[in-house]
C-alpha cells in the first residue's frame, strides 16, 4: 500500500492538482500541459518491457526500491525546473519508476497469498492510490493559497521527500517471498503449494492468455482515464459548477475510491474473478452513461459515486487473476505484459475523447465511447477461459 501510495497516488494522480498552477506560472498551453502527462504514460509503458528483466535479475524488493528512487529524484528535479523540456523528461523518468514499482508490487500477491486471499490483498494495496488523491487534494490547494506561484514547486518537493522517506521503510519491510522468512503464503495448504508449483501454460496458450487479459485491461485503461481526465472540466464547463465545488467533488471521489479495490477484490475472492470484472464494468457502464446523457445533477452524483466505488478495482482483480493462472515466477512478467495494453489505453483514451469533444462541442461523446468499450469489456470477460485450483 505504501508503494502504491508513492508510485501511483503521488507519482501520477497528484499531477491533476499540480498542473493548473504549473501552467499559470510557466505560461504553458493546454497542449504543453498534455505533453507532461503523455511523457509520464510513455515512461510507464517503457517500464513494462524493463520490469520483467529487472525482477529476474534483481528480485522484487530491489526493483521496487529502484523504481521509488527514480520517482523521488525526478520529482525533486521537476520542482526546480524552469523549462518544459526538462519537466517532460523528468516526468518521463517518474513514469518509468512508477511502472517498475507498481507492476512489481502488484505481483507480490502471487508469492505472499493463497488464491482465496489474493483479490482482497491486491485491493488493500490499491488503497494507496486513493490516499494519494486525498493527500494531493488537501496539500496542494493549501500550498497554493499560502505560497502562491511557488506552491506547486513546494508540492513536488514535498512529495519527493515523502517518497524518499517511505522508500526507506519499504526497503526495510518488503521481501521477495515468504520463504526468505521461512514461512508460507497466507492461507496456503501444502497440497495447494504443490499444485500451484505444477501450473504451466503452453507457449501458444500463454500468448492467447496475455492477449485476452490484455484486451480486458486495455478497456479499463482507455475508459477510466477519460473520466478521470475530463470530469472536473465537464462539471465546470457543461454543468456550470464552480471550480471550488468541482474540486470538492473530485476529492469525494478520492475518498470513496479508497474502498474500491478492497471491495471488489473481496467479491472476486468469493464469487470468482470473472464475476468481479463483469460487476465492475457493468457499474462503470452505468456511470459513463449517466454523465453522458446529461440527465440532471442527481444523476451526475450517482455517476460519480459508481465511478469512485469501482475506480481502482480492475488492477486488483487482474493481478489476482494472473497470479492464480500462472506460477509466481511467471506471474510478474505476464502482469507486466498485460499492463502494456493498459498503458496504451491510457494514452489513447484522453486523446480520442478530446478529439470527439472538439468535433461535437461536448464531452458526452467521449463518455458514450467509454460506455461502449466497458460493454465490450463485459463481453471479453465472459469469453475468458479462466481456470485455477479454486475457481473456474
Amino acid at each position: 500500500m505504501l508503494t502504491l501510495f508513492c508510485c501511483m497516488g503521488l507519482g501520477r494522480f497528484a499531477l491533476g492538482m499540480l498542473l493548473p498552477s504549473m501552467g499559470t506560472t510557466l505560461t504553458l498551453s493546454y497542449s504543453e500541459m498534455g505533453f507532461i502527462s503523455t511523457g509520464n504514460f510513455v515512461g510507464y509503458l517503457l517500464s513494462v518491457f524493463l520490469c520483467g528483466k529487472m525482477i529476474t535479475r534483481f528480485g522484487e524488493r530491489r526493483t521496487i526500491v529502484v523504481g521509488l528512487i527514480l520517482i523521488s529524484a525526478s520529482m525533486l528535479i521537476v520542482s526546480l525546473s524552469q523549462q518544459l523540456w526538462l519537466i517532460v523528461i523528468m516526468y518521463f523518468i517518474t513514469g518509468i519508476g512508477s511502472g517498475a514499482a507498481n507492476i512489481t508490487a502488484m505481483t507480490l500477491v502471487a508469492h505472499w497469498f493463497s488464491k482465496k486471499y489474493r483479490g482482497r490483498a491486491a485491493g488493500y494495496m490499491i488503497v494507496g492510490n486513493g490516499l494519494g488523491i486525498m493527500a494531493s487534494g488537501l496539500l496542494i490547494p493549501w500550498l497554493n493559497s499560502n505560497w502562491g506561484d511557488s506552491g506547486w514547486r513546494i508540492g513536488w518537493a514535498s512529495f519527493s521527500i515523502i517518497i524518499a522517506l517511505l522508500t526507506l521503510i519499504i526497503a526495510a519491510l518488503v521481501r521477495n517471498n515468504p520463504h526468505a522468512l521461512s514461512i508460507s503464503p497466507l492461507g496456503e495448504e501444502p497440497v495447494e503449494a504443490t499444485a500451484a508449483s505444477n501450473v504451466q501454460q503452453a507457449p501458444d496458450n500463454l500468448l492467447r492468455l496475455i492477449a485476452h487479459i490484455g484486451a480486458i485491461y486495455f478497456v479499463f485503461g482507455f475508459t477510466y482515464v477519460i473520466y478521470a481526465t475530463f470530469i472536473v472540466t465537464t462539471l465546470v464547463d457543461e454543468y456550470g459548477f464552480s471550480e471550488a465545488k468541482a474540486g470538492s467533488l473530485w476529492m469525494t471521489i478520492g475518498v470513496l475510491s479508497v474502498f474500491s479495490g478492497a471491495l471488489f477484490g473481496w467479491i472476486s475472492d468469493h464469487f470468482g474473478r470473472k464475476a468481479g470484472l463483469i460487476g465492475v464494468y457493468s457499474l462503470q457502464t452505468v456511470s459513463y452513461l449517466l454523465v453522458a446523457l446529461m440527465s440532471g445533477e442527481y444523476s451526475l452524483y450517482l455517476s460519480m459515486i459508481l465511478f469512485a466505488l469501482t475506480a481502482f478495482s480492475i488492477p486488483a482483480i487482474i493481478a489476482a487473476m494472473v497470479s492464480d493462472m500462472l506460477p509466481p515466477s511467471e506471474a510478474g512478467k505476464v502482469f507486466g505484459y498485460v499492463t502494456f495494453f493498459f498503458g496504451v489505453g491510457q494514452i489513447g483514451g484522453p486523446t480520442m475523447a478530446g478529439y470527439l469533444a472538439e468535433l461535437s462541442g461536448t464531452f458526452s461523446s467521449g463518455y458514450l465511447l467509454a460506455a461502449l468499450l466497458t460493454l465490450t469489456g463485459i463481453v471479453l470477460t465472459s469469453f475468458l477461459k479462466y481456470n485455477s485450483s479454486t475457481q473456474t
